[in-house]
């Protein structure tokens, strides 16, 4: 018995050992500055990352080490936010401004420098300051180790497919108006495929085109970077098979539509089985899911390009922009692949609950200060909440700082876990006499490694709308989701608690609610937020402070000598 134990300890020993070799150090360098392009008709001038639109895509592989430079040479304060990366403890890494850091100023640099573990798959990268996000992003892809392969047939070739909005204006200078006035931000003025608006607008410059050799799988990395809206994404002629988002691995799903919410990632097998010699559109356009919100309803297209093709595209038949049905079908069926003898991640769902929150979002209407005209209905603004908290940012140091150096005065603890009032929350009529809501940073303290389980439940408050909410820090389990008032006694019956979808973004339901668990074994101040972007200035926010744990190897570090100041 000794002997066996000690042979499986060399083993260990061994394949850790490996696993170290393997990891590697993978060094970047953003700058950060004034770049002139034009998608449509006019000359705009845009911040981008190294003179290109998207940025650079970064592939590293999981067990790796990222370094990157930024230098901030735009002149605007900036952060940059590495969407979906656990940050497991290098929360200072995290580039949420003043969550997790102060911004980078102008002329100013930071090195962000942080391990990618326990991840495989598609995420991506962007700024985290105003709506600099709209042109600052890129992709960040995750490979297995060497030693692994994919849990699918391994494709021909991999494809990110970056999904934006364009502006034919300055889009810091759109969300100042917007917050100066408290209305709302004017609507895109087009959607892009890796940072082409496409053939279909008048004035597009170019059009996004991939190749493809007859009878070969594909691997398409599609990341939904967008500001505001939701997207369907669809290819004519083909189907996809999905199988990851926000890099975990899920059970293969067949369908001919993509649908992601802001923030969202899908990996998806393509293969080239059509005709050789025809071309086909891929074309991305918003699903809509306010009655309400003015939007862009254009759409996007780029060219799946046979070798020997010579006709014109086709172009797919996009679901309607109000289609809610298809939307929920695809977000509902996506379930999380248990395991394969290659697996990072076996089963982790927590089965034990030791925090339930039930936390009530949407937005609402605030007063406007006397002798100010304001841009909202009726002359107010614009705000949103979370369990009636509209959640205000420090501007004098970051969340994380303060709480890392016990400077009092800058957040509370006492985030409520559950709403000031309980109603029928998607009643419009109800909903309309609980607008009110109170300004503050009031966060929600975990204790390390307790297992978290939340209701986000969508209100009818102004009106109801799908809200693509992100947690930092954590991947969370989508245990269930639907329409209506979240019932504990009828709607627990459907958890999934097998193999529930993994994600860092759920796209909350239209006037319904989904059911998340998490277990918060990463010790800092982690934001969730709402990703439509306007939604985030108006309030839709909190905060998580998980606490450090026992060990020094469950503690936070200090930051990093030149993290920025405020």
């Amino acid at each position: 018995m000794a002997r066996s134990f000690f042979l499986l300890l060399c083993a260990l020993t061994t394949l850790l050992s490996s696993m170290d070799a393997s990891a590697a150090v993978v060094k970047h360098t953003f700058h950060v500055g004034n770049h002139t392009v034009q998608p449509l008709c006019k000359e705009t001038v845009v911040v981008a990352v190294n003179n290109k639109l998207p940025g650079p895509t970064i592939r590293v592989q999981e067990g790796d080490t990222l370094v990157v430079d930024v230098y901030n040479d735009s002149p605007y304060n900036l952060t940059i936010h590495w969407h979906g990366v656990f940050q497991q403890l290098s929360a200072w890494a995290d580039g949420t401004s003043y969550v997790t850091q102060c911004p980078i100023l102008p002329g100013n640099k930071y090195t962000y420098k942080f391990n990618v573990t326990g991840q495989e798959g598609t995420l991506w990268w962007h700024a985290h300051f105003s709506n600099l996000r709209a042109t600052v992003y890129g992709a960040l892809i995750i490979h297995p180790r060497h030693s692994r392969p994919y849990p699918f047939s391994k494709p021909h070739k991999q494809v990110p497919i970056l999904l934006g909005e364009w502006w034919d204006a300055n889009v810091v200078e759109i969300e100042r108006t917007a917050s100066a006035t408290g209305g709302g931000p004017p609507f895109s003025d087009a959607y892009t495929i890796n940072g082409k608006p496409g053939r279909l607008y008048s004035c597009a410059q170019d059009t996004f085109k991939m190749k493809v050799i007859p009878g070969k799988t594909y691997l398409l990395r599609i990341i939904n970077a967008a500001l505001n809206a939701e997207l369907f994404f669809k290819i004519a002629g083909h189907k996809f098979t999905v199988v990851g988002v926000d890099a975990t691995y899920t059970t293969p799903y067949h369908t001919d539509v993509v649908v992601l919410a802001p923030g969202q990632t899908a990996d998806v097998l393509l293969t080239a089985d059509q005709s050789p010699t025809s071309s086909y559109y891929m074309a991305a356009r918003p699903y809509v899911s306010s009655p309400l919100a003015p939007f862009d309803n254009t759409t996007t297209v780029g060219i799946l390009q046979y070798h020997h093709a010579a006709s014109k595209p086709i172009m797919p038949v996009m679901p309607p922009f109000t289609d809610t049905e298809t939307a929920h079908k695809f977000y509902s069926n996506i379930t999380s692949r248990l395991s394969h003898k290659h697996a990072l991640i076996y089963n982790r769902v927590p089965q034990r609950v030791d925090e339930r929150m039930f936390i009530t979002i949407g937005g609402g209407l605030e007063q406007c200060p006397p002798n100010v005209k304001c841009g909202a209905p009726g002359n107010t603004r614009f705000s949103a909440s979370m369990n009636n908290i509209s959640f205000q940012l420090p501007t004098s140091l970051s969340l994380l700082d303060a709480h890392f150096n016990g400077v009092g005065g800058v957040f509370t603890k006492d985030f409520p876990d559950n709403p000031p009032l309980v109603y029928d929350y998607t009643n419009a009529t109800q909903a309309a006499a609980f607008m009110a809501t109170e300004k503050g940073t009031r966060l929600k303290k975990l204790a390390y490694n307790s297992n978290v389980e939340i209701v986000l439940q969508n209100t009818a408050v102004l009106s109801t709308e799908s809200h693509p909410m992100h947690l930092h820090g954590f991947n969370f389990f989508v245990l269930a989701q639907g329409f209506g008032v979240f019932n504990r006694e009828t709607d627990e019956k459907k958890f999934n608690v097998v193999n529930p979808q993994e994600r860092n973004t759920i796209a909350v339901p239209v006037g319904g609610w989904a059911v998340i668990r998490f277990k918060a074994n990463n010790p800092g101040v982690w934001l969730m937020h709402c990703h439509v972007e306007i939604h985030f200035p108006w309030g839709m926010a909190t905060g998580f402070l998980v606490e450090n744990g026992p060990t020094p190897s469950t503690t936070l570090p200090p930051p990093p000598r030149d993290l920025p100041r405020c």
